[in-house]
């Protein structure tokens, strides 16, 4: 019950504003017009018409055949409250989150920011596409359901495969969608383990939002809590790598290039940290021969293991 009357409200808040941007940039608007709009009754709206003027903006109804709800004569709220500038870096960052999941909420926003300049928008110079090469409508369709289970406090339910292959079952009260190193996280409460997990949204199979609902725990966002869990100083080793000059480019682009020094031999090194796991041997290996780990012993001996039983199995005269 409690959910349902926070949705409300939300929905009553959302509505409030989207009134007051179409009335800043309208005229006139009749009351017919907006509840046929936000699909609520003219009563409603001229509910929120009261409730607009209690928040101090000045709405009047004029009457006659020109007539309708509007800002009161020399009135106008301050559209440069936000720079043009600013319009846009908002504008940016709604469109690229948009290149990774539906958002009819940013669609909506999009066309709000249009109408509060009344000057050309500066061109955008940048833009960020958050979705892999070629596309990825499964990945795409897998985020915008667990926003939408996010919003409505559901439980979802999905098969996931970890990163040793063992596949397992889980329920999960899901709290917040996380973009980390180029790759989609759900960061929700697992009511197997009983404790927050970071799921890998790639990972997750035959995905279903759902009628339980949830309340949500206090989750600090701001403090990127899945840094913590995954971050373990015990599992966190110090790597030292080679590699030939032709390939620094490709090194300062993936390590930084405040990473890259030359040793009194004129080698070119990377010395970076990494959680030992599967993972990195994998990200390692992807490099091919470009580079050699030179420390530690111990990773350089399995990386040997595993090139070897790479080439055992190309050897094979049975295939």
């Amino acid at each position: 019950m409690i959910f349902g009357e926070e949705r409300k409200m939300v929905m009553k808040l959302d509505r409030l504003l989207a009134i007051t941007m179409v009335l800043i940039n309208q005229r006139r608007v009749q009351a017919q017009e907006l509840a046929d709009m936000f699909e609520v009754s003219v009563r409603t709206i001229y509910r929120d018409i009261e409730t607009l003027n209690q928040a101090g903006i000045p709405i009047v109804t004029y009457q006659g055949q020109n007539g309708g709800i509007g800002l009161i004569d020399g009135f106008r709220m301050d559209k440069n409250v936000l720079t043009r500038d600013e319009l846009s870096a908002i504008s940016t960052a709604l469109k690229s989150i948009s290149t990774s999941y539906q958002d009819e909420h940013a669609s909506t926003i999009l066309e709000k920011i249009k109408g509060l300049s009344d000057s050309q928008q500066p061109p955008e110079t940048i833009f960020v596409d958050f979705s892999p090469w070629g596309g990825n409508p499964l990945l795409k369709g897998k985020i915008t359901s667990l926003k939408r289970a996010i919003e409505g406090s559901l439980c979802v339910q999905f098969f996931y495969s970890n990163n040793l292959g063992e596949k397992s079952y889980r329920d999960v009260e899901p709290h917040t969608i996380v973009l980390k190193g180029q790759s989609w996280y759900l960061y929700g409460f697992c009511l197997h383990r009983r404790e927050f997990r970071l799921f890998k949204i790639p990972r997750m199979k035959d995905l279903v939002l759902s009628d339980k609902t949830f309340c949500r725990k206090e989750v600090q966002v701001d403090q990127s809590p899945w840094d913590k869990a995954w971050y373990n100083p015990k599992n966190v080793i110090q790597l030292t790598i080679t590699f030939q000059e032709k390939h620094q480019s490709i090194m300062e682009e993936m390590f930084g290039i405040e990473n890259v020094t030359r040793d009194e031999n004129g080698r070119l090194l990377v010395h970076t940290e990494m959680p030992e796991d599967e993972g990195m041997y994998s990200f390692l290996l992807s490099f091919s021969d470009r580079i050699e780990v030179l420390e530690p012993l111990h990773v350089r001996k399995k990386l040997k293991d595993l090139l070897k039983n790479m080439i055992d199995k190309y050897l094979d005269d049975n295939y």
